[in-house]
């Protein structure tokens, strides 16, 4: 069983007040969006969420999703990868992990991830542009659970892949779906005149 957590207890500092998880995509914030494309694959979601930021958990009211705390999300993004992997459940055979501040991930290319780990079960995949420019979403196989759960600071699960480079294997995804994330909001301005 592939679970799918997504990592939403940053802090949004670039947003200069604002929190880029609530910006709207598609008539709702862009954390229920990703929940919802996850939930689609009928995959198990798991969301980490900071303990500070209530109005987060309210824009999943509803899903069926599973929500990690993060007390100590502060400290940096290995804690809600930490948490995250502790919270699996025990069948889960392997986890597909994605930032929540990426608008252009679709269930499809969750999908695509999810039929390439049928085929080649013990490989990291990791998505990726057309030019094999890596990005998000990186999905581990459970042998990778234990070396995520010692990881620290605010790099994520970049010393897991760098470990293992020669298991990881790049999965292209449409356009740039695996690299846009939008961090300020200039950025989100530039994203938003771009889709009209």
């Amino acid at each position: 069983m592939i679970s799918i957590l997504i990592l939403a207890a940053g802090s949004s500092s670039r947003m200069r007040g604002g929190d880029k998880l609530m910006e709207e995509v598609e008539g709702a914030p862009l954390l229920r969006n990703l929940a919802q494309r996850a939930m689609k694959t009928g995959s198990e979601v798991l969301v980490a969420l900071p303990t500070d930021r209530p109005q987060r958990r309210d824009a999943l009211d509803g899903l069926n999703v599973g929500i990690v705390e993060v007390s100590d999300a502060r400290e940096g993004m290995a804690h809600s990868l930490r948490g995250g992997i502790a919270a699996l459940p025990e069948e889960t055979s392997a986890v597909m992990i994605l930032p929540a501040d990426m608008p252009e991930l679709t269930s499809e290319d969750f999908q695509t991830l999810t039929a390439e780990h049928q085929d080649d079960p013990k490989a990291i995949l990791r998505g990726a542009t057309s030019t094999n420019k890596p990005g998000h979403p990186v999905l581990f196989p459970r042998r990778f659970f234990e070396d995520l759960r010692k990881l620290t600071g605010d790099v994520g699960a970049r010393d897991v892949l760098k470990a293992n480079h020669d298991v990881v294997k790049l999965i292209p995804l449409p356009g740039d779906h695996a690299l846009i994330d939008l961090d300020t909001p200039e950025q989100w301005e530039n994203w938003r005149a771009a889709q009209d």
